[in-house]
């Protein structure tokens, strides 16, 4: 695959998800990091999305809920390039009955080379970089070169 350069802004596009047994994580994190978030666009899968905005009074704009189809809208948008950072909090002792739609979130995620987050250490790894607010320059794979060879 041909990739080529891209920059993302300093102000990020932030995507929160979280299973439902870790909800209340993802919420106590997001209260930790408020003043680190608010400055970036904010974005969950619906009750995700609607329970910040409802605990930490915080804009996020709510899309539908996950089982519903809300992890493969994200997808969609990672792949669009509206999306730069995933914080994914998924309980890995609980099946889901829409796994594939969550092993394909993180499978966008990886190709399109964003910046995923899938536990506390790692979200705080993420929010403390100084690459969160600074411009940054990443590859991701170039569609055009991809396609003008297969035709």
């Amino acid at each position: 695959m041909h990739m080529k350069k891209t920059v993302m802004a300093a102000k990020k596009r932030i995507a929160l998800v979280a299973h439902d047994n870790m909800k209340a994580e993802l919420i106590k994190w997001a209260r930790t990091h408020k003043d680190k978030l608010i400055p970036h666009e904010l974005m969950a899968t619906g009750t995700t999305g609607n329970m910040i905005n409802k605990e930490l009074g915080v804009k996020v704009k709510a899309l539908i809920s996950g089982p519903l189809g809300g992890d493969q809208q994200l997808g969609g948008m990672i792949a669009e390039g509206k999306i730069d950072i995933l914080i994914f909090f998924w309980d890995p002792f609980e099946p889901m009955p829409h796994d594939p739609d969550i092993k394909a979130l993180l499978r966008v995620a990886a190709v399109w080379n964003i910046p995923i987050a899938c536990s506390v250490s790692s979200a705080n790894f993420l929010v403390s970089s100084p690459l969160l607010e600074s411009e940054f320059e990443r590859d991701i794979p170039d569609y055009d070169k991809y396609l003008q060879e297969r035709l």
